[in-house]
């Protein structure tokens, strides 16, 4: 099965959080509004500043800025900064397994894998907030008119029954 991490959607909460505000938040601020454990609030947030979707500001007034705006953010780039590159098999991602040369799939993954990131960074993090505006968040087409269910009878009365005697 193909998961994504806890971590990478506490990324994505924090993200949405810091978006919601202009002024800089902490960590211990956003672990209360949001209800991740600061010590993991502080992890995703270093691991996006490192790759510059937040910025942070020391001092006593410091904390954390969203460094660009979730239209601008893909959901592509989130994973990749907490999870690392998106690679359904190891051999994807340039790795190598003991079976290589005998492999019968060998770069049989690579278009599925593209069609996978390309996927993830065509919707931002704008889109999965508001969900209802990207294609990839609808349902498919329904019928207009669904068949209705029956609706169920009324059961019919028992016949009394004469007593015995």
């Amino acid at each position: 099965m193909f998961r994504l991490s806890k971590l990478t959607d506490y990324a994505v909460v924090v993200l949405v959080r810091l978006s919601r505000e202009d002024a800089v938040q902490t960590s211990p601020g956003i672990a209360v509004t949001t209800g991740i454990p600061e010590p993991t609030v502080a992890k995703v947030l270093k691991a996006m500043a490192g790759r510059g979707l937040v910025t942070s500001l020391r001092g006593a007034r410091g904390g954390y800025r969203l460094g660009r705006s979730l239209a601008s953010i893909p959901v592509a780039e989130v994973i990749e900064a907490i999870d690392g590159p998106i690679a359904l098999t190891a051999c994807v991602d340039g790795g190598d397994c003991e079976s290589s040369c005998l492999c019968p799939m060998r770069g049989r993954w690579d278009p599925v894998n593209s069609a996978i990131r390309a996927a993830l960074g065509a919707i931002t993090l704008a889109d999965m907030e508001n969900a209802a505006t990207h294609p990839a968040f609808r349902p498919p087409n329904l019928p207009a008119e669904l068949p209705q269910m029956a609706k169920p009878r009324p059961a019919d009365p028992l016949p009394c029954l004469a007593p015995l005697g």
